[in-house]
């Protein structure tokens, strides 16, 4: 299967494209490199460095290509600045999607998978959270990512697009050889943020809210490991056919605490970790973890990650021996 990436130089997205190229598929990687590294881009594929702004140059890339699929990763992810800059969330991940759904249904590709996320959920009913659960959304973020879902669902109504919606949760670790991990600037994400404390780059963590109503006063979330993740992408691309729409939530089950995250670190590591309780953060839930039941049994995903301390000690390898990510200067 030939395979276009698109945001396939960042952190989920280089996951998938490795797991791809394990698979023998052929694949090209279209990044603008502003949050991703051409360093972790397999050597297997094709990068061509290009935005999604940039329609013509897009349409250069899949113009007689003969893609099979996409699968779509390129958007803004950061919760709060989405509070703060709407606007620049909705030009990119709802814009600049439908500029390639666009490009996808005029040159006749009909096989998607789309990067969502349990953002979409807002604050959930009850947990773990099941696809079928209202979808109402409580940051500008969650709303692009939920809009897109409508477009995809309507397109594949529409003109025989086939796509698969995978709703995230918090995708964590990194490779079990080392050679790929996270590397954001800056990062924002809880376990890469407490091993730069443990590196003795940043003084000390936030732990954001600490009243919420959950068992400990500390946000719950559900922690997926990267490669789990892009095994679920892999069975989702193969299975897909035109026409069909799914969706699927990609979490453990497993809901686990920031206070639980940092404790867990600190014995990864050996390192004291500082932690100060600091003021909620807009748009985030109290607890949100999976009910993955419905991939588990459609599409056959375990994941082989379930334990979080396995979780960081992988993402731990990583920073320990990448302590400024890919060689940012």
């Amino acid at each position: 299967m030939k395979t276009l990436v698109t945001g396939g130089a960042g952190f989920v997205g280089s996951f998938c494209v490795r797991a791809l190229c394990d698979r023998n598929h052929e694949v090209v990687v279209y990044d603008n490199l502003s949050a991703g590294h051409a360093e972790a881009v397999d050597s297997r594929a094709t990068l061509v460095v290009g935005d999604l702004a940039d329609t013509q140059a897009l349409e250069d890339v899949i113009a007689d290509a003969g893609f099979d699929g996409v699968l779509h990763f390129a958007a803004y992810l950061n919760v709060s600045e989405s509070v703060t800059d709407p606007l620049k969330y909705y030009r990119n991940n709802v814009a600049y999607t439908i500029t390639l759904l666009e490009l996808m249904q005029k040159h006749q590709i009909l096989r998607m998978v789309f990067s969502s996320t349990c953002a979409t959920y807002g604050v959930p009913p009850a947990v773990p959270i099941t696809e079928d659960m209202p979808q109402c959304p409580i940051s500008p973020y969650g709303h692009t990512k939920l809009a897109m879902e409508w477009a995809i669902r309507d397109s594949c109504t529409g003109w025989n697009l086939g796509a698969s919606v995978l709703r995230y949760f918090n995708a964590c670790g990194a490779a079990a050889d080392g050679s790929i991990g996270e590397d954001h600037n800056p990062e924002v994400h809880l376990i890469p943020v407490v091993l730069q404390v443990a590196l003795e780059q940043r003084d000390q963590a936030h732990i954001y809210g600490v009243d919420y109503p959950t068992r400990d006063g500390s946000c719950v979330r559900d922690y997926i490991h990267v490669e789990d993740l892009a095994d679920a992408h892999v069975l989702a691309i193969e299975s897909q056919q035109p026409q069909d729409f799914r969706c699927y939530n990609v979490g453990t089950g497993v809901g686990t605490s920031v206070k639980q995250v940092i404790q867990t670190a600190r014995e990864v590591t050996g390192h004291a970790l500082p932690a100060k309780p600091a003021p909620r953060r807009p748009g985030d839930p109290p607890e949100l973890y999976a009910d993955p039941g419905k991939l588990m049994s459609e599409l056959g995903w375990a994941p082989r990650h379930i334990d979080i301390a396995h979780m960081i000690e992988t993402a731990w390898a990583w920073h320990r021996t990448h302590p400024d990510g890919f060689g940012r200067p």
